[in-house]
């Protein structure tokens, strides 16, 4: 069987993901008697989008999910560094200063230990398949680019080849969110590309796009396809309900939209990726994904068994938004370096009560 795990996008919230990735690595050491199994030994593809490019290149680079856990705790406040409130450009451009992040992953990503050469895509040091996503706005359209060698914009006599790219900027492009950093500029052959999060395309949630990847005959990996072939394991960073019952259409003018309808947007498309994975695949496990549909576990349509899917993710919905924001009112903001605490208890929680061996192998 070879097996997929796909990261979401979610800033900070990645530490959610992230507990829930320390479950599965426990449970597969345990159940295959290896104290030092990482899950690069048991994974043949990681996918990631934003946060999750980072935690998912971390894993395919073979570290242990603690390693990974302890730079997010050690790094968090010094990646999100505010740009001065005095320099104009914290109000016109990024709210945050992306060097700090951008020499942690040159350094995180390098080939040797001093930082001083880069990795590019093809570097050996991932074990694994690996996709991260971005969106090229200089070209308007959504970038998954991945390690796969007989990818058609991976060979190497291209003057734009995508292997040749540092690794630590396509991570750096994928997270750079709008408002929040700015934008990653990367050559390709005599051409400069601008490159904006990989969240604000369709793939925020990049597990059918790596199943696609896998399986699909134009990306040249042709996967056997079924769910005894296949098994994708999708691990989300908290959806928190965008309801407004109480909302009068007064008051839903331009400053109350703006920030809302992106939003709305990321999560409506997030749950789309679900739905579709549930549909196209044979569903394992997942939380519902509606009143009407439920969680569609055990559902397939005849022939559509592309693959076995997982879905290890945790919604507040109703009053119990306002429960979890009692607790921490930043708690659904991708930047509440302060909410790192109760992220990591809930996804504790999550995970021991969700993840199961047998979902893992």
């Amino acid at each position: 069987m070879k097996r997929i795990l796909s990261l979401d996008g979610g800033g900070i919230r990645g530490v959610f993901s992230l507990e829930i990735l320390l479950r599965i690595e426990e449970l597969l050491r345990i159940h295959f008697n290896n104290p030092k199994l990482v899950l690069a030994d048991h994974f043949d593809f990681f996918a990631g989008t934003s946060t999750g490019a980072i935690i998912a290149t971390s894993l395919s680079w073979g570290m242990e999910v603690g390693e990974i856990l302890d730079l997010y705790q050690k790094h968090a406040t010094t990646m999100f560094q505010p740009v001065p409130w005095y320099l104009p450009r914290r109000y016109l451009f990024a709210r945050y200063d992306p060097k700090p992040l951008s020499e942690f992953l040159r350094k995180t990503f390098s080939e040797d230990e001093e930082g001083k050469t880069p990795a590019l895509m093809d570097t050996k040091h991932l074990r694994t398949l690996l996709l991260v996503v971005m969106r090229n706005h200089t070209t308007g359209s959504a970038w998954p680019i991945t390690n796969n060698p007989y990818a058609k914009f991976n060979h190497p006599d291209l003057p734009d080849c995508n292997m040749k790219v540092p690794l630590w900027k396509i991570v750096r492009a994928s997270t750079a969110a709008p408002v929040y950093f700015d934008p990653e500029e990367i050559m390709l052959g005599d051409r400069k590309h601008v490159f904006v999060d990989g969240a604000i395309t369709p793939y925020n949630n990049p597990a059918l796009i790596a199943a696609l990847t896998a399986i699909l005959p134009c990306y040249n990996l042709n996967w056997e396809t079924g769910p005894d072939k296949i098994r994708l394991i999708s691990v989300g960073t908290i959806r928190f309900s965008l309801a407004a019952a109480n909302q009068n259409v007064r008051g839903m003018w331009v400053g109350y939209n703006v920030p809302r309808i992106p939003l709305a947007l990321i999560q409506g498309v997030g749950l789309e990726q679900d739905y579709l994975c549930r549909t196209l695949g044979q569903c394992i496990h997942g939380e519902d994904l509606d009143s009407e549909i439920g969680n569609l576990e055990g559902c397939s349509l005849p022939g559509r068994d592309w693959f076995s899917y997982v879905r290890y993710n945790k919604s507040y919905l109703g009053k119990a938004v306002e429960e979890v924001l009692q607790l921490n009112a930043d708690v659904a903001k991708i930047d509440a370096v302060q909410a790192m605490p109760l992220l990591l208890e809930i996804g504790r929680e999550y995970a021991k009560e969700h993840v199961r061996i047998e979902h893992l192998i």
